[in-house]
């Protein structure tokens, strides 16, 4: 298979293994109900994704990202430009000497090979990652996704049109369509969703003959294309037919014969028609396969987003969103009603809203968000998704989604880039890792009392951890812990025994000083 080089990529394949894995730190003012596995992380997603792969590691179904362009015009973090002090500072620290040669195509790829990469180790075998991109990048894109998901997993390039209305003054053509490339995990093991069939769809079938089987339409009996020169059927009515020039037969003299039988060839209402075969709408799928042509009337256009957005936002305070149309399109053929939803290029927060949107109607599907900009993070991604919860004027949801989610930014090192602990690691950091492990949600950092780290119905967790080695749990700190509720305490060594550890309700558990390999 041919494989892509670029300027530095041998510093980048191996990026992601020399991230450390950093602390999720809840803030508790950003977020808003009981936490239900929404997340919203603001931060830099290269360090964001490694921080979430001790938890989602092969667990996400369906993942979503709208990454810059790279048109040379894009205000992103890895800068067009070579001298941004941003893109300097990253190609300096990753790529060294060698970034001032790299080209803007060079930089995109470097920004975007390590985060596919741990994409993809965060995808469910069965699950898929649609990744939206317009003609600048697409074929670099689909260069490097056929090395890192494989070329076989390539399942499909949508096109969609991003806009209806015509540019005469473009200099050669009307860019009227973006794409979204697809590639599976595992593509023996994914499978699509139906969509629903729409009432347009539904209503091309009729029953003009009022046959007792239902609604019907009509199929023609030849295919287009091919030739079948010795072909011909006689019906019972006396009618010959044999397949137009330049066609064949779509179905064996045996198969016209069954279906005449059963009354499904039908001579128009005059009875001097063409025949053709009958489909009953019963006999159809309950859905229909989607397309890889989306066109704006169906998930919406770049029009649509903008007033989306600017229906919770009057000021419409972002230049480039995609509209909840085309994230819904994905989120319901790519995923089941309870399933992990992950947009690591969160922007305006669309994905958080499309999958909101859909478990107003049906399901508890879970989305995780990633945003860089602080401002963006706090001010439209969080902001818009809580309008959405919560309701506002002209929503189609007009009383609010419902729904919560949880707001993190990124904290200090936890695990060095070997999964080993980092010696000078805080006790809330550590303390919070456990809770989640334990209970799968975040701990509020304020209700920690060392050694006690929180409770969750009726179990309470604690953590002994002051000096490494040193942590352990005697008679004396397991009798000053012990509750008629059950107690789950770690330390590094336990010098009671079993017994009386199960009279005192109290499960002792081994401090992880070290994370399994990914």
């Amino acid at each position: 298979m041919p494989v892509l080089n670029w300027i530095a990529k041998d510093k980048v394949i191996n990026h992601d293994k020399d991230l450390p894995f950093r602390v999720l730190k809840p803030n508790k003012k950003l977020s808003i109900g009981n936490n239900d596995g929404n997340l919203i992380i603001q931060g830099d997603n290269l360090e964001a994704l490694k921080s979430l792969m001790p938890f989602y590691y092969n667990k996400v179904k369906c993942i979503y990202i709208d990454p810059p362009y790279n048109t040379g015009n894009d205000k992103w973090i890895y800068s067009d430009r070579v001298n941004a002090p941003q893109i300097k500072s990253w190609l300096n620290k990753v790529v060294g000497a060698e970034g001032e040669d790299l080209c803007r195509h060079d930089k995109w790829l470097c920004m975007m090979y390590p985060r596919l990469k741990l994409l993809r180790d965060l995808l469910k075998q069965d699950g898929a990652i649609f990744v939206s991109i317009d003609d600048n990048e697409q074929h670099n894109l689909r260069m490097v996704m056929d090395e890192l998901f494989g070329e076989k997993n390539f399942v499909s390039n949508i096109i969609w049109q991003k806009k209806y209305t015509q540019s005469n003054d473009a200099k050669h053509f009307s860019n009227t369509h973006d794409f979204v490339v697809v590639y599976a995990k595992n593509k023996d093991l994914f499978k699509l969703n139906l969509l629903n069939r729409t009432g347009a769809q539904n209503a091309r079938y009729l029953n003009p003959d009022n046959d007792p089987r239902g609604v019907w339409m009509t199929q023609p009996l030849h295919a287009k294309s091919g030739n079948s020169k010795s072909f011909e059927y006689t019906f019972r009515n006396g009618r010959k037919w044999v397949p137009p020039n330049g066609t064949f037969p779509r179905f064996s003299i045996e198969s016209l014969k069954k279906a005449e039988e059963e009354n499904r060839i039908w001579f128009g209402a005059a009875g001097t028609a063409v025949p053709r075969l009958k489909k009953y709408l019963s006999d159809m799928k309950e859905g229909v396969i989607s397309k890889t042509i989306w066109l704006y009337d169906e998930v919406g256009s770049n029009d649509d987003a903008r007033r989306q957005l600017k229906a919770i936002f009057p000021e419409n305070p972002f230049d480039t969103p995609k509209p909840v149309g085309l994230i819904k399109r994905i989120v319901e053929i790519a995923s089941g009603e309870d399933d992990i939803v992950l947009d690591s290029f969160a922007g305006s927060g669309t994905t958080g809203q499309a999958v909101l949107e859909l478990n107003k109607v049906s399901g508890n599907r879970k989305f995780v968000l990633v945003e860089l900009e602080k401002n963006i993070a706090e001010d439209i991604t969080s902001e818009r998704l809580r309008r959405v919860i919560s309701g506002y004027k002209g929503s189609e949801f007009d009383t609010g989604t419902g729904g919560s989610f949880e707001y993190l930014d990124l904290n200090g090192e936890l695990f060095d880039s070997n999964g080993f602990i980092n010696p000078k690691a805080e006790y809330e950091d550590l303390a919070s890792y456990i809770f989640y492990t334990e209970t799968n949600s975040y701990v509020d950092l304020k209700g920690i009392r060392n050694p006690f780290i929180g409770s969750v119905k009726d179990i309470n967790y604690y953590l002994i951890f002051n000096d490494q080695d040193k942590n352990i749990l005697d008679e004396k700190v397991a009798k000053s812990l012990a509750s008629d509720e059950q107690s789950i305490i770690y330390a590094d060594k336990c010098l009671v025994d079993d017994e009386q550890l199960g009279e005192l309700n109290i499960i002792f558990k081994q401090i992880p000083y070290e994370l399994k390999k990914y």
